[in-house]
């Protein structure tokens, strides 16, 4: 196992349904499967991460199948890359683990779901038994230094100097960031200007990009997809009352999709 003690960094091991190291800090293994791995100190407020509503409203978008090319696109991009199926994989900000599932399915070795909010890790182990999940900080990974074939970010804040401590040489990073277009009609009902997505300018210290692609289409929403996917944007703290009323009113909603996926490679 690559997991490490987020205390004193040295390796977990699982022993009866707790996860312990030399140093005799333990970490039980809740009965949905996961392991929490964030001390109270990493916190940083009481609930951290995304609020039940947004987990619940992006659940249902996404079983409902409208980022499912997205989905296909990143499992692809991993493969071509990685030259391998055995490997140790880690998604990032996994939420309920919508994406970590289809790494899971393709590849074999460990796929392992981070995320700091409990809740969303909850859901994530209980429907997905076959996949190691964790609550852990993305800005402390608890993982052994060089013991990770790939990481996907989709979204998620990292660290990037973590990033470069866990992936092996020759590892890789997928990242998928908002392309320009992403979901401008949503927009547009909330801002007077709509203003384009602009490009990340991470640049990730020791690696170097080995692609870049661009997926965009359009979505046909019903009324009520529209508002669940409006709920696990940013965009929903800044609605006003009647765009929630227009959206759960509408029977066809058209929006356009659009990512932008970058692969990082270790040198």
């Amino acid at each position: 196992m690559s997991l490490i003690c987020p205390l004193c960094h040295l390796p977990l091991l699982l022993n009866d349904r707790s996860w312990h190291c030399e140093n005799r800090h333990q970490f039980d293994q809740a009965k949905e499967g996961y392991v929490n791995l964030l001390p109270v100190q990493h916190k940083g407020s009481r609930e951290p991460g995304d609020s039940a509503e947004m987990m619940q409203a992006r659940r249902e978008f996404l079983q409902a199948g409208h980022y499912q090319p997205l989905r296909e696109r990143v499992v692809e991009l991993l493969a071509g890359h990685l030259g391998q199926t055995s490997v140790q994989l880690l998604d990032i900000g996994c939420g309920e683990g919508y994406y970590t599932a289809a790494m899971a399915a393709h590849f074999t070795g460990q796929v392992y779901g981070l995320d700091v909010a409990k809740m969303a890790i909850r859901l994530a182990a209980k429907r997905y038994r076959d996949i190691l999940f964790c609550v852990a900080s993305s800005q402390r990974l608890p993982f052994a230094d060089a013991s990770l074939d790939g990481i996907v970010r989709i979204y998620a804040p990292c660290n990037e100097t973590e990033l470069a401590r866990v992936i092996k040489p020759g590892g890789v990073i997928l990242t998928v960031t908002p392309g320009a277009h992403h979901l401008q009609q949503l927009k547009a009902l909330i801002y007077r200007e709509v203003q384009l997505h602009t490009p990340e300018e991470k640049v990730y210290a020791g690696f170097e990009q080995a692609a870049q692609h661009s997926l965009r289409y359009s979505m046909t929403l019903s009324g009520g997809d529209a508002a669940k996917l409006l709920q696990m944007t940013p965009f929903a703290w800044r609605a006003r009352e009647e765009v929630w009323q227009t959206l759960q009113q509408t029977n066809t909603f058209e929006c356009d999709a659009d990512f932008t996926l970058t692969l990082w490679r270790r040198d």
